[in-house]
C-alpha cells in the first residue's frame, strides 16, 4: 500500500484527526485563505480553493468558518498576510520528506521545522535534494467496502483520470492537478462518493524500511504535522499492509 494512504489510515484509527480538529481548522482557514487571495473568491472557477473548501466540509467545519476565510483571503475582512514556503530533508532510514508551510513569520517556521527534524532522526536539505522524487497529483479516494476497482476504472478514465489504484482500505482515482476537479464533478455526477479528496505531492519511488525506522519516520512526520505553519507532510516511505502502529 502506498504511503500516503497507508498513513492516512494510521492516523484515523489513532483518532489524531479527531483530537487536533481545532489544529486542522486553522491550517485549513490559512489555506482557504491564500486560495482565494491567488486565485479569488469564487469556489468553482478556483481548483486549489475548492479543493481547500472540500476538505474542510470533510472536516465538517462551519460554513461561516470557510465564508470568512475567503473574505479574508479576498480583502472583504481584514486577514494576516501569509508566505507559502516549501522545505525538503530526511527522516530516519533516509527517507524523502517535502513540507510544505504557510507562515507570517518565516524565522520561526524554519527553527520550527529545522528543530522537529533534527531531534526525530531527520534533517533539513538543501532545495532540490529530493523535490525530483514527487508529483504534484489530484487524488479521489474511496471505500473499497463501498467500490471496488472495476466500477470506477472506467467512469474514472473517461472523466479524464490518470489511473486507478486499489490501496487496500481504498480505492484511488489519480488525476492531473488542473482535471482534479472536472474528474470529481463527472464522478459525483455519477453517484459516486468520496471518502477524501485533494490535491497531494506523491512520489512513484518508495523506499522500505525496518519495523523500528517506519515508526520512528512516522513520529517525525506526526510531530511535523502539529507544528501550526505546517500545512502537509509528504514521504516516499512504504508502509507495508500488516504495518501495526504503536499505541
Amino acid at each position: 500500500m502506498s504511503g500516503h494512504s497507508k498513513w492516512a489510515s494510521i492516523k484515523h484509527k489513532k483518532g489524531a484527526i479527531d483530537a487536533k480538529r481545532g489544529k486542522i481548522f486553522t491550517k485549513l482557514i490559512r489555506e482557504i485563505t491564500v486560495a482565494a487571495k491567488i486565485g479569488g473568491g469564487e469556489i468553482e472557477a478556483n481548483p486549489r480553493l475548492r479543493t481547500a473548501v472540500l476538505k474542510a466540509k470533510a472536516e465538517n467545519m462551519p460554513k461561516d468558518n470557510i465564508a470568512k476565510a475567503i473574505k479574508k483571503g479576498t480583502g472583504d475582512m481584514e486577514g494576516v498576510e501569509y508566505t507559502e514556503l516549501t522545505y525538503e530533508g530526511y527522516g530516519p532510514g533516509g527517507v524523502a520528506i517535502m513540507i510544505e508551510a504557510l507562515t507570517d513569520n518565516k524565522n520561526r517556521t524554519a527553527a520550527d521545522v529545522r528543530s522537529t527534524l533534527s531531534k526525530n532522526g531527520g534533517n533539513l536539505g538543501e532545495s532540490g535534494c529530493v523535490s525530483y522524487l514527487f508529483q504534484r497529483k489530484g487524488i479521489i479516494s474511496y471505500d473499497s467496502a463501498t467500490y471496488d476497482e472495476e466500477q470506477l476504472f472506467e467512469p474514472a478514465l473517461e472523466a479524464g483520470a490518470e489511473d486507478v489504484k486499489n490501496e487496500g482500505d481504498v480505492i484511488e482515482v489519480l488525476t492531473e492537478p488542473d482535471s482534479f476537479g472536472e474528474v470529481l464533478d463527472a464522478l459525483q455526477e455519477q453517484g459516486f462518493e468520496e471518502s477524501s479528496a485533494e490535491v497531494a505531492l506523491i512520489s512513484d519511488t518508495m523506499v522500505s524500511l525496518e519495523h523500528d525506522k517506519i515508526t520512528k519516520a512516522l513520529r517525525l512526520i506526526d510531530r511535523l504535522e502539529d507544528l501550526d505553519d505546517v500545512q502537509t507532510v509528504s514521504t516516499n516511505l512504504d508502509i507495508p499492509d500488516d504495518y501495526e502502529p504503536e499505541e
